[in-house]
């Protein structure tokens, strides 16, 4: 019962909305929004008969895939050096700020003459945009760490990489997370604005050429794929955070219960 119950609050909401969506557009004919019928229709053809998964999706996915789990581990490396030592962290807040403040789509240019036109610098925008949230909630995240923990760790004798192991990184994941859960969407982002630009293959590319030749369902098909895309790291974060913090959510249980 509490299984179709959540499968019920998972499908109500977009059952409405595709049911609005189908009554709005009973006897119309605007070129530029499809019927659910024509888009499914669209759907099935343009990325299950040829060879789109395999040419765009698959691609894309990949380079979404090694740029966030670059980014992610960049981040929290970083983030854990900087956010330990008080000087350093006091020298490198003016230019993170700065970095975090330039919007990543500026650097495709500039990072199109550094790295070339090729997987490495599509990879590079999504990096470059991934990297801040994490970063700068792990540091935020040692930060703010119990003043009491630490003094434990150094009454227990805790010190060096397991010091950051059993206090600093468990004490720190609930925010990193929280960057992750950020980064996932900038990078989803990043990618279709990276393969907007000089690139021959991928779902923005795709994206891109569908619109400019007009051909208006399968833009919002591949437009749908993207939205699949993103419910599915959605899903697959939500299952990860689970298992990563379930102590904390454990613990936060038992604080409302008491």
């Amino acid at each position: 019962m509490k299984t179709l119950k959540s499968l019920g609050y998972l499908v109500a909401l977009p059952a409405i909305l595709i049911g609005l969506w189908w009554v709005g557009t009973l006897g119309e004919t605007n070129f530029f929004v499809p019927t659910p019928a024509l888009l499914v229709e669209k759907f099935g053809e343009t990325w299950f008969d040829g060879e789109r998964i395999a040419s765009d999706v698959i691609p894309s996915i990949g380079r979404l895939v090694v740029g966030v789990g670059i980014a992610i581990v960049l981040g929290i490396v970083v983030g854990l050096l900087v956010g330990l030592n008080r000087t350093l962290r006091a020298l490198t807040e003016p230019v993170f700020e700065f970095f975090r403040a330039l919007p990543p789509p500026v650097l495709v240019p500039v990072l199109m003459l550094l790295v070339g036109i090729n997987d490495g610098m599509k990879v590079a925008v999504i990096i470059s945009g991934c990297v801040w949230p994490v970063l700068l909630n792990t540091i935020e995240g040692v930060r703010s760490i119990d003043p009491v923990q630490n003094e434990t760790s150094r009454s227990y004798g805790i010190s060096g990489f397991s010091r950051i192991r059993y206090q600093v990184l468990p004490a720190a994941t609930p925010s990193i997370m929280a960057g992750i859960r950020q980064c996932l969407s900038i990078g989803l982002i990043l990618m279709v604005i990276s393969e907007m630009f000089a690139s021959s293959s991928g779902l923005g590319f795709t994206i891109v050429q569908f619109q400019r030749s007009f051909a208006i369902p399968e833009m919002w098909s591949g437009i749908a794929v993207l939205g699949l895309i993103g419910v599915a790291m959605s899903f697959i974060f939500q299952w990860c955070e689970r298992r990563v913090l379930r102590w904390y959510h454990g613990l936060k249980e038992v604080e409302n219960a008491a």
